[in-house]
């Protein structure tokens, strides 16, 4: 019996997590609303940039964004 794999799964087993993820993989990835994604972005709270008529998050910028959630909510 052969079993298949999903091409994204694929990829990122052999190349690593992608660098950039679309708006709504970040809500998803935060477990946010892609609205308030959205609102973060703009606001420049999640670092992103543009690619063609894309706008696409930084992967690494949600890591900055957690730890800067944690460290604000650690000094209340």
């Amino acid at each position: 019996m052969r079993m298949t794999i999903d091409s994204d799964e694929a990829r990122s087993s052999h190349i690593g997590p992608p660098l950039l993820v679309t708006v709504e993989e970040a809500a998803t990835l935060l477990r946010i609303g892609r609205t308030t994604t959205y609102e973060l972005v703009m606001r420049g709270k999640l670092q992103s940039v543009k690619v063609g008529r894309r706008r696409l998050v930084v992967r690494e910028g949600l890591d900055r964004y957690v730890t800067e959630l944690l460290a604000s909510q650690l000094v209340d």
